[in-house]
């Protein structure tokens, strides 16, 4: 085997995703940090089971009118599966949810851009309003690309943990999982992102639909935590939106009964027009 065949094989991640000021989270110890998604998942089992003894659906304080459809977006190598403790928190809430039919989203950016404008379309004529949209790491991010090019569907976004300032400053597993897919697409296996979804045409306009001006009409609240150990926190600062910081992993913002209090706070200051409401009072955990 010559040199160069042993060499390893450099990430297919493009530069211009890394930009400058950011870093990655690096190590065991931003890993260690991920493992709290445990309990923070644990902590959303146990306020669901004491919803269920306490209260029903129908008595809920504060509760909205069950027309307002949320589509929920999973991030990368995740899928609709990860968002099913919340989406039960958001139907308590009041509010209708859909999933994004991406059973685990490790596809090509851009089909799955094309897919979910076309799930809103469906959803937008059904209910006859703009749809919001909650979408976690690699979600969040279509969903602000998807608000910037139809604006006419979307009523607002939450993004949780999405680092769309610098897409590539994320933790060097990520990259490692990178390469796997873009092996596995050359090995023929098409319907996984390939190289060009993450260095090339296709990771470029993603990323710069992503970055595109949002109307007012859009509301947009970017979540972060100090804690990620997967992004880089900075990354998810983005200007045009309304950040809230949260103190759960990057994992665990889907399953942290604290960081899902924010994402209803925000669709509920949608709806009234005031901008990001107070959080809801805590519930029994």
């Amino acid at each position: 085997m010559s040199p160069a065949s042993s060499s390893p094989r450099p990430s297919p991640r493009g530069p211009f995703l890394a930009a400058d000021g950011f870093d990655r989270p690096r190590g065991v110890r931003a890993l260690a940090r991920e493992a709290s998604a445990l309990t923070e998942a644990a902590q959303l089992v146990r306020r669901h089971r004491a919803g269920r003894r306490r209260r029903t659906a129908y008595v809920v304080a504060d509760r909205v009118a069950p027309l307002h459809p949320v589509v929920l977006v999973p991030g990368f190598m995740a899928g609709d599966a990860t968002l099913q403790g919340m989406a039960a928190e958001l139907r308590r809430e009041g509010f209708r949810t859909y999933r994004s039919r991406i059973h685990v989203n490790v596809g090509c950016t851009r089909d799955a851009a094309d897919h979910l404008e076309q799930r809103l379309e469906a959803i937008a004529e059904r209910r006859g309003r703009r749809v919001s949209i909650v979408g976690h790491s690699l979600g969040g991010m279509l969903a602000r690309g998807l608000a910037a090019r139809r604006p006419d569907l979307v009523a607002g976004v939450v993004a949780l943990g999405s680092p769309v300032l610098a897409p590539g400053a994320v933790h060097r597993l990520l990259a490692w999982d990178a390469q796997l897919l873009s092996r596995l697409h050359d090995a023929g296996l098409r319907r996984v992102m390939g190289a060009d979804c993450f260095g090339g045409d296709c990771a470029r306009g993603s990323w710069e639909e992503s970055r595109l001006p949002l109307p007012p009409e859009v509301a947009f609240t970017a979540v972060y935590s100090r804690r990620d150990g997967i992004v880089d926190w900075r990354a998810c600062l983005d200007p045009a939106a309304e950040h809230v910081e949260v103190r759960s992993s990057h994992c665990g913002m889907a399953v942290d009964p604290a960081a899902i209090d924010v994402v209803v706070a925000a669709l509920r200051g949608r709806l009234s027009g005031a901008g990001l409401a107070t959080p809801p009072a805590a519930r029994p955990a």
